[in-house]
């Protein structure tokens, strides 16, 4: 009897995604370099973190890494890692490299379920999100604006669980929270860093001056328990003096 397979199942990951910046303005020569280094520095980074071939699943997209990260791996290690790591390691590429052949990096850490299908890729909307998160403008503009050659941002599952705790390695205060639009609604996630221009809150609005209370007849200043104007006739009682009398 032929037995069908069991679907496969969900099982929760740390989803880090890693994209090159401009580089399909690259030549050939100068891409092929650039995916070198991004290998190079994404291997050694989660070595570091103690994350080994057995506890990652990675998937090539070209100017990008996706990688799967098996969810024994402590989260504070491995964001800890990246916001030392990476930084030093591209320090060290791009202070050899020529200025065509310079790397500079977003990334995303995230957590969810994914499913691997039967080609090994991964599905599932956490991860749909983190690409999100990956491509929006936030993230863009942060490198874009920023003097350093590296960016990260953390889904808001990553901040509540593990950043907004200031775990050693792992300053709170330098996240800040963005937000952007998706097809399925505002995505929110943090940013680490100082808040760039297009990141940062909206200046509030200059408080508006009350309106000036119109006045009855020049020179006239009418007062009383109940002073108004009510059908054209004034009640209450009314005292007749000068604007600028105040007795």
């Amino acid at each position: 009897m032929t037995t069908t397979p069991h679907p496969a199942h969900p099982l929760p990951y740390s989803i880090l995604l890693i994209d090159t910046e401009r580089f399909s303005d690259r030549d050939d020569v100068q891409q092929t370099y650039l995916r070198r280094m991004l290998y190079g520095i994404v291997d050694r980074t989660l070595l570091a973190a103690g994350v080994d071939q057995t506890l990652r699943r990675r998937a090539d997209r070209g100017d990008a890494i996706t990688e799967l990260i098996d969810s024994s791996v402590p989260l504070t290690t491995l964001l800890s890692t990246l916001l030392t790591t990476v930084p030093a390691e591209l320090r060290s590429v791009n202070r050899l490299a020529a200025d065509s052949a310079q790397i500079r990096l977003r990334a995303v850490l995230a957590t969810g379920f994914v499913l691997i299908d039967e080609h090994g890729e991964g599905v599932g909307s956490d991860l749909n999100q983190a690409y999100r998160l990956l491509d929006g403008d936030p993230l863009r503009a942060a490198l874009r604006e920023s003097t350093d050659d590296y960016a990260l941002c953390v889904s808001e599952p990553v901040y509540a669980g593990i950043v907004r705790h200031n775990h050693t390695g792992i300053p709170a205060d330098r996240f800040h929270r963005v937000a952007m639009e998706s097809k399925n609604g505002p995505l929110s996630a943090w940013l680490h860093g100082a808040p760039t221009t297009s990141s940062a809150p909206a200046a509030p609005a200059e408080p508006t001056a009350p309106a000036t209370a119109p006045t009855s007849g020049a020179g006239l200043d009418f007062r009383g328990t109940n002073h108004g104007v009510v059908a054209h006739q004034i009640q209450g009682g009314v005292t007749f003096g000068n604007p600028g009398d105040r007795r």
